[in-house]
């Protein structure tokens, strides 16, 4: 049975960190922006605050886009809640964005230990667990979170998981899809082999972070199920252009397939 993020026609387009075409990446405003372009998954990280919120958020550290020497993981919202990105964005709660776009999917990366009870307990209470899908580079938070959340949970596979695909299809695997760079320092994650168990073993193939358009063709052309980017109107007009063979059309009169 198909995950309900899963279950979608045609290439996903995943806004990564909900582009950054503009506003900076995990803003509200860089989120409906995506929104408006007719993405229908964005994806996001998240860090909790001292107190326990979640934050969505990339960097453990605040100065490369709120200006401030601080953990994110130092400070509780209360002081969080008062920090601009670019002087001019909240840093927005996890909580926020789920509650602002009921019908979209939301692709999370807990990014510290410490985000993941937090975010078990967020998800457990607002039951979106049809629109979430958790990745993550750590084996024993996705673990975890498999554990906590149950089989309703959509996660995919950690590296180490990935790293044993190459060698055996697994009977169970604890992970619905694989999402996955091009490559990993100068090492080929994706394969055509690679992409061909996957597809053997129902496991559809998600690629990030695609930000050049021959790299998009090539992977449409591929067959992968998903690509993520920070341009979100050239991914789609490659897609439009891929689905039709007519050409690009204009970005903002589309939607990507849901």
């Amino acid at each position: 049975m198909v995950h309900p993020f899963l279950d979608h026609s045609g290439i996903m387009a995943i806004a990564h960190r909900g582009g950054n075409e503009t506003a900076p990446e995990n803003t509200m405003a860089a989120f409906a922006h995506a929104v408006s372009l007719g993405y229908r998954c964005i994806e996001t990280d998240v860090h909790a605050s001292r107190d326990g919120v979640l934050m969505a958020f990339h960097d453990a550290d605040l100065g490369r886009l709120a200006g401030v020497s601080a953990r994110i993981g130092d400070l509780d919202f209360a002081q969080i809640s008062r920090l601009r990105i670019d002087g001019e964005h909240a840093i927005p709660r996890l909580e926020d964005l789920l509650d602002a776009w009921p019908d979209i999917r939301i692709n999370i990366d807990p990014k510290s230990d410490a985000a993941v009870a937090p975010l078990e307990r967020l998800l457990k209470g607002k039951r979106v667990l049809e629109r979430i899908c958790i990745g993550s580079f750590s084996h024993r938070r996705l673990r975890h979170l498999r554990e906590s959340l149950g089989p309703g949970l959509c996660s995919s596979a950690s590296p180490l998981e990935v790293a044993a695909l190459r060698f055996a299809r697994p009977r169970r695997p604890a992970y619905a899809c694989l999402q996955i760079p091009l490559r990993h320092f100068a090492v080929p994650v994706l394969s055509p082999a690679l992409l061909t168990r996957a597809r053997r073993s129902g496991l559809p193939v998600h690629v990030w972070t695609i930000n050049d358009p021959v790299q998009m063709k090539h992977l449409a052309a591929m067959g992968v199920d998903g690509i993520m980017t920070d341009r979100l109107s050239l991914l789609l007009d490659v897609l439009e252009e891929h689905t039709t063979g007519t050409g690009a059309g204009t970005a903002s009169s589309r939607r990507p397939p849901a």
